[in-house]
């Protein structure tokens, strides 16, 4: 099954997510599906790429796929797993990637939308980080992506709180670079990647690295780096997170004890 549609219209690559009966939740499929279509349209030299749901979705992702996580004593979000590797390949990208988000976006699919480099939605759109609710241990590249995009302090009040983001107050966090209606939206976002397509791609490619670059130019102690990688595997080999996979298969509310 093509879990990605992909379109090129007008020098812009359109992708989008095509497994509406799991909601678009990130899959080892999925996943692996956008990074080869990626990588088809880097060959291509499609300068702007479009990643959006199918019109008026209600859900745009659910997030990772939790019945692939991997159990206890293992990392769920390590440097190799397939989610991991769209999100480079999406910053990696040498031209702009926007989302054009419509309906509800929840867990690591919130984190495909701050790591590309727009994002567009409408007033159906709102937003949720949701690892405490699974007992689940985030990694510190994905967290800095939320730094990057609105702050520390509503980076915080999204991972402690995994309550859902409404879209007027995502636009002003700067989730949304723009909030349209429903009726405006994909003409808006199309229009918006013709004119960046209209630019010089090598220009926008190099500013684009640069970007990059000086957003990940935090320098960590191999000390810290250790110390994140001994919190992390302090949660992912708890109770927890066992419970919180548990719970989630079960269709219950999880009972967190704290260890």
């Amino acid at each position: 099954m093509d879990l990605i549609l992909k379109e090129i219209t007008d020098g812009v690559g359109v992708l989008t997510l095509n497994n509406p009966a799991r909601r678009n939740a990130l899959s080892l499929e999925l996943c692996d599906q956008l990074v080869s279509a990626l990588e088809e349209f880097k060959a291509k030299k499609v300068p702007v790429i479009v990643i959006r749901a199918e019109k008026n979705a209600r859900v745009w992702s659910a997030g990772h796929d939790i019945t692939q996580l991997p159990k206890v004593h293992h990392d769920p979000l390590a440097y190799d797993s397939p989610m991991e590797q769209a999100f480079r390949c999406i910053q990696n990208y040498p031209g702009p990637v926007i989302a054009m988000v419509q309906g509800s976006v929840w867990g690591g699919a919130t984190d495909l939308v701050v790591t590309c480099d727009l994002a567009v939605g409408d007033e159906t759109s709102t937003f949720a980080i949701t690892p405490v609710k699974m007992g689940l241990p985030y990694n510190a590249s994905g967290i800095m992506h939320f730094i990057n995009r609105v702050g520390s302090n509503i980076a915080k009040e999204m991972f402690f709180t995994a309550a859902p983001v409404k879209a007027g107050r995502a636009y002003h966090f700067g989730i949304l670079n723009h909030l349209l209606s429903s009726r405006e939206i994909e003409q808006f976002t199309l229009d918006l990647a013709r004119t960046i397509a209209g630019n010089s791609p090598l220009a926008v490619s190099v500013i684009k690295e640069q970007f990059r670059i000086l957003a990940e130019a935090h320098p960590i102690s191999p000390e810290g780096f250790e110390r994140i990688q001994a919190l992390r595997r302090k949660v992912y080999n708890s109770g927890d997170y066992a419970e919180g996979i548990k719970a989630f298969m079960e269709k219950r509310k999880p009972v967190f004890k704290g260890k």
